[in-house]
């Protein structure tokens, strides 16, 4: 399996995140994308994972700037912040599985100048992931279908929709485009998702964890080694075995993020 979507780099990880990555691989989970958030958290993203070991599932990294950091309750991003991002990502694109994590936030952001600086952004890093032939790891919480139109009106290809928490009609259109879902284990909990998943065909899920959050159980903290929770569900929705869903999930992934291709255990 291959974890599209997960936070391994957080604190949150920081006392036993060779055992998690043990515990994933033991799994059957290969490959992890670890994504940033902005230019202090891939800076972290790109240090932690030059310190891990080699043993447990491997680590990719995504470098980008979260929707978040324009919410209407912190400072809006300096010009030189957004700089910073991209230049990490010219810097590092050799060895990057994606741009991400990037997107639009409207659960946060309300203010309507925020909005727009958050569409701005994320249309200059589909620009970016263009020029740089990578794929886009997307947040689009509370705002699915203004992402999706905005990334197909801005010609957007190699998409990963993480977590969508939109509806399955909308989805649709990000299915047509070419775009893949990714679907974590919080599937088992949540109505929204479990409709995602019965309305998309398999050729166009992914698995993530989001981890630390999105696990299968609310209160407890998320690891990629939960993945099997979301390909469970999945087979089960779609008259599938475990192993089916892994099998298209895997090459729907490496499809999308070649990088992965490069690892001789998946």
């Amino acid at each position: 399996m291959i974890d599209c979507h997960a936070h391994l780099a957080g604190a949150e990880f920081d006392a036993d995140r060779e055992a998690v990555r043990e515990r994933a691989a033991a799994a059957g989970v290969r490959t992890v994308l670890v994504v940033g958030e902005d230019d202090e958290d891939n800076a972290r993203v790109l240090r932690v994972l030059a310190e891990c070991r080699t043993e447990g599932a491997r680590l990719l990294p995504c470098l980008g700037l979260h929707p978040d950091r324009f919410a209407d309750d912190r400072p809006l991003p300096a010009r030189s912040t957004v700089d910073r991002v991209i230049a990490q990502i010219r810097t590092h694109a050799a060895r990057l599985a994606a741009i991400g994590e990037v997107g639009l936030d409207y659960w946060v952001t309300k203010d309507p100048e925020r909005r727009r600086a958050q569409c701005a952004l994320l249309e200059a890093m589909a620009a970016l992931a263009a020029e740089l032939d990578l794929a886009l790891n997307v947040h689009s919480r509370s705002a699915g279908h203004y992402t999706l139109d905005l990334l197909i009106a801005a010609g957007a290809r190699r998409v990963l929709m993480h977590a969508f928490d939109g509806k399955g009609a909308h989805a649709l259109r990000g299915v047509e485009a070419g775009f893949l879902f990714s679907i974590p284990p919080s599937v088992v909990r949540s109505e929204q998702k479990q409709k995602l998943v019965r309305r998309l065909p398999l050729e166009s899920l992914a698995l993530e964890s989001d981890s630390p959050v999105l696990g299968p159980h609310r209160e407890a903290r998320n690891e990629p080694a939960n993945l099997t929770f979301a390909r469970d569900y999945i087979a089960a929705v779609h008259g599938v075995s475990p192993e089916r869903v892994d099998e298209v999930s895997s090459a729907n992934a490496c499809r999308l993020f070649p990088i992965i291709a490069t690892d001789p255990l998946v």
